[in-house]
């Protein structure tokens, strides 16, 4: 890596944001994209890193290089309803400069903070039963491959839906073309207390009841807190009526219990840009060192009653670890490693007390219970699932796999960590 034009290495460990994994390799920060290119041209193994939102070693390699560290851009083509962003850059930037040219994206994450590249990689999502992950926005990528050359997909094209959620796995992505709509404004409410016994018969109906719903809960009798964003222009119904047993917040809240609300996008029925009211935290707080793990299951709604009741009943067990669960809907799509792939899907969310090990003694009970129903996990979060017991839920596998192998034949992006839990002996 020495003589590297444009490049600056630290050699000092560097963690995730919630500090629970260091990464073991070389950070680099190059400053242009022929540094990149030079770079991975020249190292055996190579990684890439964003907002460090991952918490699991998805990004870690020999080399790391710091995606942050290139130039930003945002190009807005208003005639063509698209933004071209570096990889580098976060929802939050993008969506700053979309509302400059009265243009907004359809969905956002609950942090706005995460940088595009890295959170399409990992087949991130918002919610809303008509809402797919954020990877469903994009229409075009460029990716340097292993031998240091730009491959340019559009939608549309044969390699398109494989490369979107793309794990790391096939190459550096330094461009991304998302699609993006006349900005527009949004309400959000929040009920506390609804009862199980009231939601659960009518689950799917009260998720998609708003443009935007998550429901948050600690497995006991009741969801603590629903979070319904709508959209005012065509989506400013009365709330479902399940949610009426519950009590309409007084007050903005936080999704834990009695933490700062200050950092929480407004609620109480206050309109606002849909920057600053679909995601659950503001754009302007740069979060720190997160004391958390986050953990996420994606299932399809066949299997969703039966999934959020064998939750319930195993509450007792995973309690002591547990801060807040989240529980988010995410329409299905056709991208190949993506959790929602071919399936409308619930998405349960777990965010822990940072204790490894009473986090990994919950993910063994949650995993016994979920996997058999065909619970796909979140690649950048907290899980103990291998290849073995994920292949058979990826019916694109073995066509991602041979992607891989033909933009990356060297295996220069291809970590022990992606053969443990995707690729292992995926060919069948």
């Amino acid at each position: 890596m020495s003589g590297v034009s444009g490049e600056q290495s630290d050699t000092r460990q560097e963690s995730n944001w919630s500090r629970n994994y260091s990464y073991r390799g070389q950070v680099v920060r190059p400053d242009s994209l022929d540094a990149v290119r030079q770079l991975i041209s020249n190292s055996a193994k190579v990684g890439f890193l964003g907002s460090r939102h991952s918490f699991n070693a998805i990004a870690d390699s020999d080399v790391l290089v710091d995606m942050r560290s290139l130039p930003q851009s945002i190009e807005v083509d208003l005639d063509r309803g698209t933004a071209t962003v570096s990889g580098g850059t976060t929802y939050g930037t993008l969506a700053l400069e979309l509302d400059r040219h009265g243009m907004a994206l359809a969905n956002f994450a609950s942090l706005p903070h995460i940088t595009v590249a890295g959170a399409i990689a990992t087949g991130t999502h918002g919610s809303g039963t008509g809402n797919g992950g954020l990877g469903t926005s994009v229409s075009s990528l460029e990716i340097i491959t292993a031998e240091g050359n730009s491959v340019h997909v559009k939608r549309g094209s044969p390699d398109f839906n494989g490369c979107v959620v793309g794990l790391g796995a096939l190459g550096a992505v330094v461009s991304v073309g998302i699609d993006i709509e006349p900005a527009y404004t949004v309400r959000q409410f929040v009920v506390q207390d609804v009862p199980w016994s009231t939601l659960i018969v009518e689950l799917r109906a009260v998720m998609g009841s708003a443009y935007s719903v998550s429901l948050f809960t600690r497995w006991a009798d009741s969801v603590t807190q629903a979070w319904v964003k709508q959209r005012v222009a065509g989506d400013s119904a009365p709330l479902h009526p399940a949610l009426s047993a519950g009590r309409s917040a007084e007050r903005d809240l936080h999704p834990v219990g009695d933490l700062d609300t200050a950092n929480c996008t407004p609620q109480l029925g206050l309109e606002g840009p849909s920057f600053d009211r679909l995601p659950h935290f503001r754009i302007g707080f740069t979060p720190s060192a997160g004391a958390e793990l986050q953990s996420e299951f994606l299932l399809d709604w066949s299997a969703a009653t039966e999934a959020v009741e064998a939750m319930r009943a195993i509450g007792d067990r995973i309690r002591p670890a547990l801060l807040i669960s989240e529980l988010r809907a995410v329409a299905a799509d056709q991208l190949w490693m993506s959790p929602s792939y071919a399936r409308d899907s619930l998405a349960i969310h777990f965010t822990w007390r940072p204790e490894p090990e009473l986090v990994r003694s919950a993910l063994t009970v949650i995993e016994s219970v979920l996997l058999p129903l065909g619970a796909r996990p979140h690649w950048g979060k907290v899980f103990l699932a291998g290849n073995e017991q994920l292949r058979d839920q990826y019916p694109k596998l073995d066509d991602f796999s041979a992607l891989a192998e033909r933009l990356d034949p060297r295996h220069a992006f291809r970590s022990g960590w992606l053969e443990q839990h995707v690729f292992g002996s995926s060919q069948r």
